[in-house]
């Protein structure tokens, strides 16, 4: 048989001298074929090298078994853990992921939402690019009622469910325990406000200094991706400024830029918390390396990436309507380290 053929039912029926319907239902596990037929089926698939045509069967059930995961990018702690959740959930129920990533851009998303959909997954989860500003690129989905769930950035539609954190609340909570530890001048290092992430971590930053009748000066909003490098270059910014001109705190919208801020002022002689105390939000892994230790919000991803795959697995099973559900909100928590623990206010 030619290397390059590909195997069909047919040559395993002709290799057993077996009916190609016989075949067929030993491939398929049916008990209408006796236990040692079926053995001798798969065994004989498995000599010549034949491989079940999933294409094909998809075709024919008008389903994939797969769902499609878009992301912003893989290299983070948030990401990895929301997809270890999705994959659990979906691997026991018979769904297979393909993964992309965006790397940040509105462009790449198009296209890999194009992708997607040209593969037939039955649905969608994601985590929306920094500059994703509408939704228009998803519209085959929502009108071939093919489901959408968002998970952690995301923008409400009619058709469609969001996964997040109050990241409002979350963001109020840890700037109202920067007050506490006696800070009034408190920088915040935000992301792109084309995100709901960022956009409501500012809205509850805000509340809580107006609360307190702090002031925000315009340059103690500062907007980068929140990379290690836009920490460093945060820092870099505080150094420039004359000592009395300084924040005393700084709340990063993750833990990134936070830790690289931390340990830039670090190597120039600033104490922390003592000078400048510090706040993240993520938990990442890298929030405990960091010496002190940064105090942060803690909210799963992995618990994200399951409530988003079971909520979309169950509306393709028929289970819930995806669109009776538009926010799905899960628990945050902040987690108070020695980054924060100001030892010289007052009290």
């Amino acid at each position: 048989m030619a290397e390059d053929k590909e195997i069909t039912i047919y040559d395993i029926a002709k290799h057993l001298n077996l009916s190609a319907a016989t075949v067929s239902r030993g491939l398929k596990g049916s008990p209408l074929i006796n236990k040692h037929t079926r053995k001798k089926i798969n065994e004989a698939a498995k000599e010549l090298g034949y491989r079940s045509n999933s294409f094909a069967s998809n075709l024919r059930s008008k389903q994939s078994h797969t769902l499609g995961v878009l992301t912003p990018r893989l290299n983070s702690h948030f990401v990895s853990a929301a997809l270890a959740g999705m994959e659990d959930v979906a691997s026991r129920e018979g769904y297979r992921l393909i993964i992309t990533q965006s790397l940040e851009d509105v462009e790449k998303e198009k296209i890999n939402v194009q992708s997607m959909f040209n593969n037939r997954v039955d649905g969608l989860l994601v985590s929306l690019a920094a500059n994703t500003e509408n939704l228009d690129h998803f519209e085959p989905f929502f009108n071939r009622k093919i489901p959408v769930v968002f998970f952690d950035r995301v923008v409400p539609h009619p058709d469609s469910t969001s996964v997040v954190i109050d990241n409002y609340t979350a963001a109020y909570n840890i700037t109202q325990h920067l007050i506490e530890q006696g800070c009034t001048k408190i920088l915040h290092l935000g992301g792109n406000l084309l995100r709901n992430v960022y956009s409501d971590r500012l809205k509850g930053f805000k509340q809580a200094l107006k609360e307190h009748d702090l002031p925000l000066p315009a340059k103690f909003h500062q907007i980068s991706n929140l990379s290690s490098e836009a920490g460093t270059q945060a820092a870099d910014w505080i150094l420039s400024l004359p000592a009395d001109k300084r924040p005393d705190a700084v709340f990063s919208a993750n833990d990134t830029a936070a830790v690289f801020c931390m340990l830039r002022l670090k190597a120039a002689g600033i104490k922390i918390p003592d000078d400048i105390a510090f706040a993240g939000f993520n938990n990442d892994p890298i929030s405990v390396v960091i010496e002190p230790n940064l105090t942060t919000v803690d909210y799963s991803g992995y618990n994200i990436g399951q409530t988003a795959a079971k909520n979309l697995i169950n509306h393709l099973k028929g289970s819930i309507d995806i669109y009776m559900t538009d926010i799905i909100s899960l628990r945050s928590d902040l987690i108070i380290r020695g980054s924060s623990l100001r030892r010289s206010t007052d009290g």
